[in-house]
């Protein structure tokens, strides 16, 4: 294999607001012509969390000392190292093969235009794994003035876009967001936003009305209630939803406290538990409807909305986005490109092959950011 071969094979790791575990995507990237490029996805798969690991992340997310931070930082590191090796096994690709490792690693702490901190030690996967290792995606936009985020559009813009008109890319994860982008090769600012709360207040509620589960599997629980109305208006007067874009969020808004605030606010109303999770799952399609409305221009109207994340697996959240989020066709990523939880550590990936060649991460429309920027640090084989 040559040195320009090696270099379009890289690995992609992502930890996200959900605290699921680490997905790993085992990419090739090429540039078929000038200003065009390509991602083939080679090798995916999830490592989750068991439940210690899960309480550790949640319990120093909430509060933990700089000694937690630290010895977290470093096991980070180990785990997502881990994930990494475990998807090359999986493709039988040896390291030495890889060209690169981008890791986004796990959010700490994000306060837009401030600071955004990512913990998983790069220099512990680049000892791992004997290659080069691209991190600390958000630190370059905020230090611009930008959110940090979100840091996917320009991923949707160069990979995803249409060649007919503008595309609605909409990810479900723990954070919800959507990115529109214009025709392909257009210029054009792409619209980019959090809207709010994907999975992430969703998964709180079944974990805490639902003992021994972690998320809604399949929908079935919130199939089985109804919304309470005035708690879904109430969720939704938190200013968050109101602000224009630039815009960003994360656990510090939406985390644990405001999932309990719904609860409190639908057993005051005497719903059930079934009930309370159906709501937490209307405050979520109806902050991407509004959102939707409120800041795409009509000359960015999509022709169709793409969904991935695991949000996307849940047949009840994706009914509601539906309803919320009328006019454009509604298709799933897997159906168009590949594996839709895969997208985001793939283009963590593809973001890594950008800062390498020198090129701009972010998308100064969608973060705030003074103008476009090369992302992240490279820690040496």
């Amino acid at each position: 294999m040559t040195e320009a071969e090696r270099a379009m094979l890289a690995v992609g790791l992502m930890s996200g607001t959900s605290l699921d575990g680490v997905s790993a995507a085992l990419v090739r990237i090429a540039e078929p012509a000038a200003g065009s490029y390509a991602l083939d996805l080679l090798a995916f798969l999830t490592v989750p969390y068991s439940d210690p690991e899960r309480d550790r992340l949640g319990n120093t997310i909430t509060g933990g000392s700089a000694r937690e931070l630290a010895l977290l930082d470093a096991d980070l590191g180990a785990w997502l190292a881990g994930a990494a090796l475990a998807v090359l096994a999986r493709a039988g690709v040896p390291a030495s093969a890889l060209g690169f490792v981008a890791s986004h690693g796990q959010t700490i702490w994000h306060e837009p235009q401030r600071a955004s901190l990512q913990l998983g030690d790069a220099a512990v996967i680049a000892e791992r794994l004997g290659v080069r290792v691209v991190s600390d995606f958000r630190s370059r936009d905020v230090a611009a003035g930008g959110h940090g985020a979100p840091l996917v559009p320009r991923a949707d813009r160069l990979l995803f876009a249409r060649p007919d008109g503008p595309r609605a890319l909409l990810n479900l994860g723990g954070i919800a967001n959507f990115t529109v982008v214009p025709p392909r090769g257009s210029d054009a600012p792409v619209v980019a936003l959090d809207t709010g709360p994907g999975v992430m207040v969703i998964d709180e509620c079944v974990r805490r009305l639902f003992p021994g589960r972690r998320f809604d599997e399949d929908g079935a629980i919130a199939r089985t209630g109804h919304a309470v109305g005035d708690v879904v208006e109430a969720s939704l007067a938190h200013p968050f939803f109101a602000a224009p874009p630039p815009r960003s969020t994360g656990r510090e808004v939406f985390g644990v406290a405001y999932a309990h605030r719904l609860i409190t606010l639908c057993k005051e109303r005497g719903a059930s538990a079934a009930d309370t999770v159906a709501t937490a799952v209307a405050v979520t399609a109806r902050a991407i409807g509004q959102a939707a409305e409120r800041f795409i221009p009509a000359q960015l109207c999509p022709l169709d909305i793409v969904r991935s994340g695991g949000g996307a697996r849940n047949p009840a959240l994706v009914r509601c986005v539906e309803e919320a989020w009328r006019g454009p066709e509604h298709r799933a990523f897997d159906d168009l490109f590949f594996d839709g939880d895969a997208k985001e550590a793939a283009v963590f990936a593809f973001l890594g092959y950008l800062t390498l060649a020198g090129r701009t991460g972010n998308e100064p429309a969608a973060t705030g950011a003074r103008g476009p920027r090369v992302l992240g640090r490279i820690t040496p084989a």
